[in-house]
C-alpha cells in the first residue's frame, strides 16, 4: 500500500513553523505496513490544493492531510474538500455540542457562532472524534483512494492518528508487514563501513533493503523487509544482524531506532550506578543538552559548568592561570584541568571537557579552527584527545559533541 502525506499551510513554506507532522504520520503508517511515498507541503491556497488532490488520486491508496481545519477565514481546506468532492456542508451535532462543551469548560465564555462553525463538514465524510480539540477529523473516499483531513495543531494530529485513522485503516485495507531493525554504530564513516560488509550486503536476501543513515560521529544501518509472512521475516532480519554483528560488533552501541548515544550512554551508567558531568567551552553546553534530553538522566547526570571564556574556566572549574598562559587555552592541558575540574566539583565518577575553535573566528587562541580538545576523566586516569574537525562551526559543534558521548561510553565499557 502507498500513502501520501499533505500538510497545508503558508507558515511551513515560509519557514516560521517547522513540520513535525509528516514525520509522525509517517512513522505511524509504516508500523502497519503502509509505505509513505510522498510528503507535500502546500500553500492555502484553493486550486493548490485542489491540484494537489487530483495529482494524487491515482497514485495512491492513502492521503493524509493536515492543517487548514481552523475557524478563521484562512482555513479553506474544508470548503475546498467539499469542491472536490462535489459536496456541501452540513452541521454535526455532536461535534458542536463538543465544541461548546469544550470552548465554555476552557474560557469560561459562551461559544462564538465561529467557533461554532467548527461543527460544519462535508456530507460525504465520516467524522473522526477529536477529543482534545475543536476540529474534527474527516475521512473521506473517491474511486480507490481514502483521503483524511485532520488538524495541523500536533497534538490534536497526534490524538487522532492514533485513536481514529490508525485503527479504521488496519480495518479497512490488508497490507503487507514491514520489519525494520536499526544498528547504531559510532566511530567509522559510512565508507569505510560499506567496505567492511560489502560481502554481507551484497548477500541479503531480495525482500530485505540496506539503507545507510549518516550523521556527524554516527551511522545508522536500518534493514527493512517486507512481505506477507510476519514470522520469516522477523527470523531472517534477526539472522542477518547476527551475521553483521560479527564483521562490526567492535563499533556497534546499539541496535534500536531511538538508540541514540545519548540514551545508550545513559543506560549503562545507570546499570553500573556511575554518574557524569560536563565541562564544556567550545561545544557551549551541547553535551550536557543531548545527556539531558534522556527522561532519567538525573539519576547519573549531576550537572555541567559551560565556561566560555579564558576567566570562567579559572575561576569556576580551577583551570591554573599558568597552565592557560603556557599552553593557550585551546590545549590538552587545559582540557585535562577542566576534566578534573568538573569531576571534583559535581563529585562524579566521570567528566567530559571541551575546548577549542568551533569558528568562524578565532577566540582566545591561536589554534586552527575546527580544532579541538576532548579531555575524560575517569576513575582512575585524566586523558585528552585532539581533533582537527574543519568547519561550519555547526559542524564541529555537533562532531565533539557526539566524539565526546562516543569516547566516554568506550571509557565506561572498560570498567
Amino acid at each position: 500500500m502507498k500513502a501520501a502525506i499533505v500538510t497545508v499551510g503558508d507558515e511551513i513554506l515560509i519557514g516560521q513553523i517547522t513540520d513535525t507532522n509528516s514525520g509522525f504520520i509517517a512513522k505511524a503508517l509504516d508500523k502497519i505496513g503502509i509505505g509513505v511515498h510522498e510528503m507535500l507541503s502546500i500553500s492555502d491556497d484553493r486550486m493548490h490544493i485542489l491540484s494537489t488532490l487530483a495529482f494524487l488520486q491515482n497514485r495512491v491508496d492513502v492521503v493524509i492531510i493536515t492543517g487548514g481545519l481552523g475557524p478563521t477565514k484562512d482555513d479553506i481546506t474544508k470548503t475546498t474538500l467539499c469542491e472536490y468532492f462535489d459536496d456541501h456542508m452540513v452541521r454535526n451535532e455532536a461535534v458542536e455540542a463538543h465544541v461548546v462543551e469544550l470552548f465554555e469548560r476552557v474560557t469560561g465564555r459562551p461559544t462564538s457562532q465561529v467557533n461554532r462553525d467548527q461543527a460544519l463538514v462535508p456530507s460525504k465524510s465520516t467524522v473522526l472524534h477529536n477529543a482534545v480539540g475543536t476540529a474534527p477529523g474527516m475521512w473521506l473516499e473517491k474511486g480507490n483512494a481514502v483521503f483524511v483531513s485532520l488538524p495541523g495543531v500536533p497534538y490534536e494530529m497526534k490524538y487522532l492518528i492514533e485513536n481514529e485513522v490508525v485503527p479504521r485503516l488496519v480495518k479497512q485495507f490488508e497490507r503487507p508487514y514491514i520489519i525494520h531493525k536499526t544498528i547504531l554504530t559510532y566511530g567509522q564513516g559510512e565508507s569505510h563501513i560499506a567496505e567492511r560488509i560489502e560481502d554481507w550486503e551484497n548477500n541479503l536476501p531480495e525482500f530485505i533493503k540496506l539503507a545507510y543513515l549518516p550523521h556527524p560521529g554516527r551511522v545508522r544501518l536500518r534493514m527493512t523487509a517486507r512481505g506477507t509472512d510476519e514470522a520469516m521475516l522477523r527470523d531472517r532480519i534477526a539472522a542477518e544482524t547476527e551475521k553483521l554483528k560479527v564483521l562490526i560488533d567492535d563499533i556497534i552501541v546499539g541496535y534500536d531506532e531511538e538508540d541514540t548515544i545519548e540514551v545508550v550512554l545513559g543506560r549503562l551508567l545507570a546499570e553500573k550506578g556511575k554518574t557524569i558531568a560536563t565541562a564544556e567551552s567550545c561545544t557551549g553546553g551541547r553535551i550536557a543538552q543531548l545527556l539531558t534530553s534522556v527522561a532519567g538522566a538525573s539519576a547519573y547526570f549531576k550537572g555541567s559548568a559551560v565556561t566560555y571564556s579564558t576567566d570562567s574556566k579559572v575561576a569556576v572549574l580551577g583551570v591554573p592561570q599558568e597552565i592557560i598562559d603556557k599552553y593557550s587555552v585551546v590545549s590538552a592541558e587545559v582540557a585535562e584541568a577542566m576534566a578534573a575540574g568538573a569531576k571534583k566539583i559535581f563529585g562524579t565518577d566521570y567528566a567530559i571537557a571541551t575546548t577549542g575553535n568551533a569558528g568562524p573566528s578565532k577566540g582566545d587562541s591561536d589554534a586552527g579552527l575546527g580544532t579541538v580538545y576532548i579531555a575524560f576523566a575517569t576513575p582512575q586516569k585524566v586523558y585528552s584527545e585532539k581533533y582537527e574537525l574543519g568547519q561550519p562551526r555547526e559542524k564541529v559543534i555537533e562532531r565533539a559533541s557526539n566524539k565526546g558521548l562516543e569516547k566516554i561510553y568506550q571509557e565506561i565499557l572498560k570498567n
